[in-house]
Parts: C-alpha cells; sequence; structure tokens
C-alpha cells in the first residue's frame, strides 16, 4: 500500500522534478495556487506551487527503490526524519487533490488582491501617497476607493494598478 512521502525540490524546479519523477514511474502531485500578484507594477494571474520547493510522491516502502529520488532532476532529497523519510497523514493529499478547481487544474487563491475594508496606498497620479479604504472592483481595470478628502468620505475610480496595500497591512 502506498503511502504519500514529501520531496524537497531545487528552487524553482517543483515542476521539473515531478515531471521527471513521473517518468521514472513514482506517482507525484504537486498542488498549484492561482492567485492576482503585482507585477511590474501591474496586477497579473499567476499559477504557482502552493508549497514552493515541496511536492508529494506515493511511496511503497520495502517494495520500491528509493534511491533515484535524490539524483532526479530537480530534486535535493526526500524530507526525512534522521534516516526515515517524513509521511504524510493518510487523507491530506486526497483532500487536497479533491479541493482544487477541475477547470484550472489547481487551487484558486483569492481572485482581488484586496477585500472590501482594506487599507490601501494610491501609488501615483493626483491621488499619489493618500491612504485609502478598498470597497470594490468595478471591473475593466479599475477599483473602487473611499478617501477621506476635506474631513468627508469620497468614492473614487482609480485604476487598480495605481494601488498598493497600505504600509503595515498585510500583502
Amino acid at each position: 500500500m502506498s503511502t504519500w512521502s514529501v520531496v524537497f525540490t531545487k528552487p524553482r524546479q517543483e515542476a521539473l522534478a515531478r515531471e521527471n519523477l513521473e517518468r521514472q514511474g513514482f506517482a507525484a502531485y504537486l498542488p498549484l495556487l492561482k492567485q492576482s500578484k503585482r507585477r511590474r507594477g501591474c496586477w497579473v494571474e499567476v499559477v504557482e506551487p502552493l508549497f514552493p520547493r515541496y511536492l508529494f510522491v506515493a511511496l511503497e516502502f520495502g517494495v520500491q527503490d528509493l534511491s533515484p529520488i535524490r539524483s532526479t532532476l530537480g530534486v535535493i532529497d526526500l524530507v526525512r526524519f534522521g534516516l526515515t523519510p517524513a509521511t504524510v497523514p493518510r487523507g491530506v493529499v486526497e483532500s487536497l487533490m479533491a479541493a482544487e478547481d477541475p477547470a484550472a487544474a489547481c487551487h484558486l487563491g483569492r481572485h482581488e488582491p484586496f477585500r472590501k475594508g482594506d487599507r490601501v496606498t494610491i501609488a501615483a497620479g493626483p491621488f499619489a501617497g493618500i491612504d485609502a479604504i478598498f470597497e470594490e472592483s468595478t471591473g475593466k481595470g479599475r477599483v473602487s476607493l473611499l478617501l477621506d478628502l476635506l474631513g468627508q468620505a469620497n468614492r473614487v475610480q482609480i485604476d487598480k494598478n495605481l494601488v498598493l496595500a497600505a504600509p503595515g497591512s498585510p500583502p
């Protein structure tokens, strides 16, 4: 009976390690996460490993030879406690697989980088440097913010690429 174990990979080589492990006949699973991230001043959708530098491999201890895993391209080694490879509790990997979006073949993170009520800072334009409260995404690349101007809350719509997380607030 196979047990899921954890493989430690080289930086940014999780997909290469999974591919090479599968070529050698190992069942490997790399959970992915799709989310919005800020790159070069713009918000883009990216797909990244859910656990950077780690992936799961199903092993039959005592039946399969584990030595090829260490020499696999992209792999550093199995995660171990002493000499014993670490195993994942039964059902954890299966629940990760079940939680994936079947259409995207990955887990879906928050689509919007900010939630209603988050403190944000405007990065450029006439309101540059002013803190605001995120209201909602209005579509077409714009967001609605509440600004405290002249002692009153005013709603403003600006390009979503001009909005940053306020200092001290979670990313």
